[in-house]
């Protein structure tokens, strides 16, 4: 499980040593399993989640029962980066910005995190302002520099958003991009696949496809938008949209785990408390997942090779309206945990606790 990466250089909205807190809503349920069953972790960012000592996080993490997941970097904060970071014209503040990628590696050598996810605000909002080639270039040679000190179990992430904050054109806009870049630098160079990172009417599930297709499918970040990057509760604005990419998923072996990718949530819950949002994010992804996994694939691929277009389409939409709601519910109650988490969660009354116990304390963020 993730945590929320801001689209936009907007200091504030966590301050730095907000991990342990993250930590503890994280493992709410104490050492062991979480209410909906999936194995907790928490993605950090850097340096928003610094600590004294990241040896002690590691072992307070182990504490609360979570693991400590993807470090992502922050080079789109400082009024230094205005013009870039990795892409900048000038080699100095270019040097900079490699200088804390390799800070994260070393923090990351320390909390045993396999992944080094990269997302650069770079890019430029009128024709002329930049030259678009030679920022390619310079991107290519400060991702090279970072890419050299990854370690041998470690991995780098170059994730993509095809606009904002940058308006005319963005460094990393899209999933051929940061492949281009990624596949320069080798086999442990990968993709971020962002749900929320795409125009309107892009088919993400192809983006899936054929990154599986080409072993450089990293991770996802899940969300929901509507407009542009709304970083909504995954699944809230289109199913079946999540569907369709979990099949691809699934099709291209990516649920193995020997394939590397890593499921994140990056979510910015601002209206709704943050962890009922964060657990129906989870059950979301776990019911449409269950459906694909459901997915007659013989009588689909029948129907393909026969040329039969509606009854493909009918064993595809057949697997999509499975109410697979009570078979979770029974999966859950056999390994001891509560068939309907949302209630269970609610019935803890621990959202109340927590509130009560930081009256008087200071916001990290909206609401987190």
């Amino acid at each position: 499980m993730g945590v929320r990466k801001l689209g936009d250089p907007v200091p504030g909205v966590r301050k730095p040593g907000d991990a342990p807190q993250r930590l503890r809503e994280a493992g709410r349920c104490g050492p062991g399993e979480p209410l909906h069953g999936s194995r907790p972790k928490v993605a950090l960012h850097y340096p928003w989640d610094k600590v004294d000592d990241w040896s002690a996080l590691v072992d307070y993490a182990a504490e609360v029962g979570v693991g400590l997941g993807t470090l992502n970097s922050n080079t789109f904060q400082d009024e230094e980066y205005k013009f870039g970071s990795l892409a900048h014209h000038d080699p100095a503040v270019r040097q900079r910005a490699i200088d804390h990628h390799l800070e994260c590696i070393e923090i990351m050598d320390i909390i045993g995190s396999q992944d080094l996810k990269i997302w650069l605000a770079d890019g430029t909002n009128y024709p002329g302002q930049g030259d678009i080639r030679r920022r390619q270039d310079w991107l290519a040679d400060s991702l090279a520099k970072i890419y050299a000190h990854i370690g041998p179990e470690q991995r780098l992430v170059l994730e993509y958003k095809f606009f904002e904050p940058s308006f005319y054109h963005t460094d990393v806009p899209d999933w051929g991009t940061s492949y281009t870049q990624v596949a320069a630098l080798g086999e442990r160079a990968v993709v971020c696949l962002d749900t929320g990172h795409h125009a309107p009417g892009t088919n993400i599930e192809f983006i899936v496809a054929q990154l599986l297709r080409l072993g450089k499918l990293g991770s996802f970040d899940f969300n929901s938008r509507f407009y542009a990057d709304d970083d909504l509760i995954v699944g809230a604005a289109d199913p079946f949209q999540l569907f369709r990419i979990l099949w691809e998923v699934r099709r291209g072996g990516g649920f193995d785990p020997a394939t590397g990718v890593a499921f994140m949530l990056d979510q910015c819950h601002n209206i709704e408390d943050k962890i009922p949002g964060q657990i129906r994010s989870v059950l979301n992804v776990q019911e449409m997942t269950a459906r694909v996994l459901l997915l007659d694939v013989d009588a689909l691929q029948a129907a393909q090779e026969a040329g039969d277009v509606l009854g493909a389409n009918e064993v595809f939409m057949d697997a999509f309206y499975r109410d697979v709601r009570p078979d979770l519910a029974a999966w859950r109650e056999s390994r001891g945990l509560a068939a309907d988490p949302m209630r269970a969660f609610a019935d803890s009354g621990y959202l109340a606790r927590i509130a009560e116990e930081r009256v008087g304390g200071a916001q990290a963020g909206w609401g987190a």
